[in-house]
Formats: structure tokens, sequence, C-alpha cells
């Protein structure tokens, strides 16, 4: 089953791919042509052929993608007998093999108040082999995650620019707000997307009928947590950071699907 979505989401039509920021991959070494620029001359081959020689370059189209998630306390909220990680990790290899498929290279990241795995992004289709054996012993921790620790984690070992799909969970907008420096930080050298959940339980109260004192401050309560989400998807947006706020069953295709768009548009 997983292969046939596998194959049938090759058949979108997407445009060509375009790089992100100025990764250059080498791709031989020329002669020296009017127009050249003289910053790719290869001097050790110019004064081995006693002509001037230039290094070739072209756009790498394989674009470096990770998947990273927070291993923290919020991912351990149980929805539909899975928790919000098994969620995100289920996403994370559904997700990376078909970043495998359309000629990216997947990597992944895991943390908490340390980093946990790091697999650098590689577009080798047996690649998904390696993320698949690092993420089968990942658990929650039962800590609150160092974003401080991501950011630099993150500025040390991913050089390139390169998409990043952040699994992680935000129940209150203050809890988004302690942690926007560090996600605006890395957006600003990456194309970040924060994925966050909704709580479908939240959305059970919402849709009932109030009938006493006590179901309509339940009620009003739900009502204000599911807002605080949307609200969070507003703040995210609004420091360019893009945002997926998704039901826990929909996240893969969500994930999926936003891939899929920024591709299309040319971002990656």
């Amino acid at each position: 089953e997983f292969l046939a979505m596998s194959n049938r989401l090759t058949e979108f039509g997407l445009k060509k791919i375009r790089r992100i920021g100025h990764t250059l991959e080498f791709e031989q070494i020329k002669n020296y042509i009017m127009g050249d620029d003289v910053r790719t001359i290869n001097w050790k081959a110019t004064a081995k052929r006693a002509q001037l020689m230039v290094n070739q370059y072209q756009d790498e189209k394989s674009q470096p993608i990770y998947s990273i998630i927070d291993t923290g306390r919020v991912m351990k909220m149980p929805f539909e007998e899975l928790k919000l990680l098994d969620y995100a990790i289920n996403s994370t290899l559904a997700f990376s093999n078909i970043a495998l498929i359309k000629n990216d290279k997947a990597g992944m990241l895991t943390f908490s108040k340390k980093v946990d795995t790091i697999v650098a992004a590689s577009n080798k289709r047996t690649h998904i082999n390696t993320i698949n054996e690092a993420l089968y012993n990942i658990d929650t921790q039962f800590t609150d995650s160092d974003y401080s620790l991501l950011y630099a984690t993150i500025k040390r070992k991913i050089k390139h620019r390169s998409l990043l799909i952040l699994y992680t969970n935000f129940e209150h907008i203050s809890a988004l707000r302690r942690q926007l420096p560090f996600l605006k930080a890395i957006a600003n050298q990456h194309l970040l997307v924060t994925v966050f959940f909704e709580n479908t339980e939240l959305d059970e109260l919402i849709n009932e009928n109030a009938e006493d004192l006590q179901s309509i401050y339940h009620k009003t309560i739900a009502e204000k947590f599911a807002f605080e989400k949307r609200l969070m998807v507003k703040e995210l947006e609004n420091r360019g950071i893009h945002a997926i706020l998704t039901k826990p069953k929909n996240l893969t295709v969500n994930v999926i699907n936003k891939y899929l768009e920024f591709k299309a548009k040319g971002f990656i």
C-alpha cells in the first residue's frame, strides 16, 4: 500500500527543481572561455596545462531535507492509542521515503534536553534503512526540550540551506513564545516548517451541545485552547516561519503535501 502511495505521488507534475541558497555541485574542469567567472579558475590545472582552466559547476538539484523530532514530554500525549511521537516517527519515515523518491537528500535529528540522534542527509535510496534504524528505538523523555541546543546543533551540523520539518507540540502560546527567538534564528538560515497538533479531544467538547453550567465551562475552555492553536500559526507566519497545524491522523499527508507544494513553487 505504501509503495502504491509513493508511486502515485511521483506522478505529480512538478516544476524544475531550483536550489535553495547558493549550493553548487562540481561537474568538471574545462578550458576558460570569454565570460567565464574568473573566481572559478583552477590554478593547479592551469599550471599543469599551460592554459587557463576553470571549474564548471551545476546547480545541485538534490536538496537536503531534515525531519527534526522533539522527543520531550510534549510529545508523550496520546491520541487514538498512539503518542504524538509515534505519529512523528511514522510521518518521518514516509516523508523521507518520498523525498528520496524525488531525488532529494533525506536526513533526521532528534532532540530533547540533548541531541540524541543525527543522521546526515543523503539521496541514496538505501538511506531509508539508516533512517528506519535510527527511528526504531526512539522514545519520549520526561523533560522540557532545549531549543537553544537545537539551534546550536543545526548551526554546527547543517551547513547548507535545507528544508527542516520540525515535529513538536505547543499547548499554550506562552510555550511557543519562549522558543520563538530560536525558531526565528533557525528560519533565518533554513526553510523551517514547524509542525504541531490539534487536540482532537477538544474538538469533541467544542462540538457537543452544552446543556448545563459545567459543560458550558468545559466548552468555553476547549474553545480557548483551540483559538490559541490557531493564534500560534499566525505568530509563526508573522515571523516568516511556515507552520502546519494538523490532526494527528492527518500528519503524514499534510507534511508530504507541504513538501510537494514547496517543490511546485520552486522553494526547493
